[in-house]
């Protein structure tokens, strides 16, 4: 596939763009992660005390309440200032430019948004062997709903701006192969939701699930030149994952609805993941295509 505009979204990060610098922004990402932990551990101390801090932290393991689902959201923080701080200090580039020109980060964010609001809304009338359960109360789901998005917002965008912003641009400036600036980080982002614990035999199912949606979403940030379209595209379906269906297990605490945690171990699940990969692709094709259109429509204009 040819990018035209990628090599914009890249230059940035060219005149500093070194091996080590890259491994040691990792590093500091690591650090500033770790950090940020810490950072909400002591607000944690000083509003609960030593006691209450531990029992929070253990609740943030497994993220089954509202408040604790929202904590583990608010850690995120750490990995969105990570490679922001990363750009400034190793590569001497600005943090704007991890993001790409903000009014095209923020319309192709609210034109994948709405697409994938659409085609999950249709999706969601076909048949399916998964039986959701109620989770949290209606009222009380509606009422952490504000936070909620904003948290789901900080989570996506964290990652987005570590896979797509920085390492994507931090390989694709010496490595000219989309093999290798697409492969890579979708690779390394993949197998860090390799959960076997808790997907059993379809862990590595599930692993292939998100590869897939990391390649799409490096394709749109290569396709259109900065994260918007890749982060409205992570927003919504994880809007879906964490906030409307769960699985009952870490992060279900502001779901609307979970699904029992046998369902998602057993051999039945398989087509299902199945037809979400294919709704994926779907979603993607359709996403592109509207910001393909749109890129075309204002170059015509200009």
């Amino acid at each position: 596939m040819q990018y035209p505009v990628h090599a914009d979204f890249v230059a940035p990060a060219v005149p500093h763009a070194a091996a080590w610098r890259l491994l040691a922004g990792l590093l500091l990402v690591v650090t500033v992660y770790v950090l940020g932990m810490g950072a909400i551990f002591l607000v944690l101390v000083a509003v609960s005390g030593f006691e209450g801090a531990e029992i929070w932290m253990s609740r943030m393991a497994s993220a089954g309440t509202p408040t604790s689902t929202l904590l583990v959201l608010a850690t995120f923080l750490g990995m969105g200032l990570g490679p922001m701080l990363a750009a400034r200090w190793l590569h001497r580039r600005g943090i704007g430019t991890l993001f790409g020109p903000r009014a095209v980060l923020w319309r192709h964010f609210v034109i994948a948004a709405a697409i994938c609001v659409a085609i999950y809304t249709a999706s969601a009338l076909v048949p399916s062997n998964i039986a959701p359960q109620p989770n949290l109360a209606p009222a009380l789901w509606a009422g952490f709903l504000p936070l909620a998005l904003v948290g789901v917002l900080v989570q996506t965008g964290a990652e987005e701006v570590l896979f797509r912003g920085y390492i994507q641009q931090q390989l694709a400036a010496r490595l000219a192969s989309p093999v290798a600036w697409m492969l890579l980080p979708s690779a390394l982002f993949a197998v860090l939701h390799y959960q076997p614990d808790l997907m059993g035999d379809n862990a590595w199912l599930v692993v292939g699930a998100v590869f897939l949606f990391a390649v799409l979403a490096a394709d749109l940030t290569a396709r259109t030149g900065s994260i918007g379209a890749a982060w409205g595209f992570h927003f919504a379906n994880n809007c879906v994952a964490i906030l409307i269906v769960a699985m009952d297990g870490p992060l279900s605490g502001l779901a609307l609805y979970t699904v029992p945690m046998a369902e998602m171990t057993a051999a039945e699940l398989r087509p299902a993941l199945v037809v979400d990969m294919a709704v994926t692709l779907l979603t993607w094709g359709a996403i592109r295509l509207a910001v393909s259109r749109d890129q075309s429509s204002r170059r015509t204009r200009s």
